[in-house]
């Protein structure tokens, strides 16, 4: 199921059939343009009073179940922490959360409607340490806020977990240049080897997932504002330490030293909500392992779907820079460079009252 939700194509439905839709359903109107979209057909419909909607068509691939998980998880982060800058769930006229479309093949799927959330993408605003600590911080608030949430199809199959790179093994023959397959080969061993059997003792909840510049908005006059989190489609039961090393990853470049951000990031997450030790030991691993998968996953869908080459290979050269880097570098001091910061800050902490 992991890979069939990567292997089967964007809906295309037509925007006046969109349209038409959201009317149908939502007694709404306006207009309609496309968003950008791994899985699903994404779009934005604009009101002649200004207020934007995100509707989602779903890839045929994903199970209503885990739709629905994703739903349940907004809904429960809008009771528990209000005040987190996340999308509502908007209800039909008949009062449901998501309804069915059919497609130009005849195929049925979910669709569902959200509240747009207005601010600039972080990837469009200057890098800076106070941004980095406030991502890093509210990702902690939001990982708290889901801390006790359950649903029935939290651990279902992803490829995008970091996790379960080990399933991605088949896709090294994919790498056609012999030095890059052999550095993905050797960050897989490493994670097969070190970071896989320690993974059933450390903290697992369910995790955003997917916490990068292009999910995370802020305020267009304050850029270390978060006015924004979206994209909750990879959102998984997962370990902790494997969302933390997600996001850190995205954190590589923007400085002379690539690990200077990371580092940053993963400060200000741990001030909100502790690393524990066994999480710290392979954070840098996870880190690394991310990278990997970002490299194995792209390479190998921009081949089956070159009109979607641009949007899926936005983050494959960083990762292959970021591979090459982590290569020339030990485990123990991979690690010790990104929670430079947060053993920095441990003797302060300790003399603290």
């Amino acid at each position: 199921m992991a890979e069939e939700a990567l292997s089967t194509a964007v809906p295309d439905l037509p925007l006046d059939a969109v349209a038409a839709l959201v009317s149908r359903l939502y007694g709404i109107t306006g207009r309609i343009k496309p968003l950008a979209g791994e899985r699903d057909q994404n779009c934005c419909i604009e009101t002649a009073q200004d207020t934007r909607y995100v509707v989602k068509i779903s890839n045929p691939s994903e199970p209503v179940s885990v739709v629905d998980f994703q739903i349940c998880a907004l809904e429960h982060i809008a009771r528990v922490a209000p005040d987190l800058p996340v999308p509502h769930v908007v209800r039909t006229l008949d009062g449901l959360t998501r309804d069915t479309v059919t497609l130009g093949d005849g195929v049925e799927t979910t669709v569902r409607m959200l509240t747009y959330l207005d601010g600039v993408q972080i990837r469009e605003t200057p890098r800076t340490a106070v941004q980095r600590r406030a991502m890093g911080a509210v990702l902690a608030r939001l990982d708290l806020a889901l801390r006790d949430f359950t649903h029935p199809e939290a651990k279902h199959d992803l490829l995008w977990n970091v996790s379960a790179a080990h399933r991605l093994k088949s896709k090294l023959d994919c790498i056609s240049d012999p030095s890059r397959r052999a550095l993905a080969e050797s960050f897989m061993t490493r994670f097969t080897d070190y970071v896989l059997p320690r993974l059933p003792s450390v903290r697992a909840q369910v995790i955003h997932n997917d916490y990068h510049l292009y999910n995370v908005l802020v305020a267009p006059d304050d850029h270390a504002h978060i006015v924004g989190i979206i994209d909750f489609g990879d959102m998984l039961h997962a370990p902790l330490v494997g969302e933390v090393a997600t996001a850190a990853a995205f954190h590589m470049t923007g400085n002379a030293d690539p690990f200077v951000g990371a580092a940053q990031f993963v400060a200000a997450y741990h001030e909100v909500l502790p690393l524990d030790d066994s999480e710290q030991e392979i954070v840098a691993d996870l880190m690394a392992t991310r990278h990997l998968i970002t490299a194995l996953i792209t390479e190998w869908r921009a081949v089956r779907y070159p009109e979607n080459r641009t949007y899926i290979m936005r983050h494959n050269p960083a990762a292959w820079e970021a591979l090459a880097l982590m290569a020339d570098l030990s485990r123990d001091q991979a690690r010790d460079r990104l929670l430079a910061e947060v053993r920095k800050e441990l003797p302060m902490k300790k003399n603290s009252p």
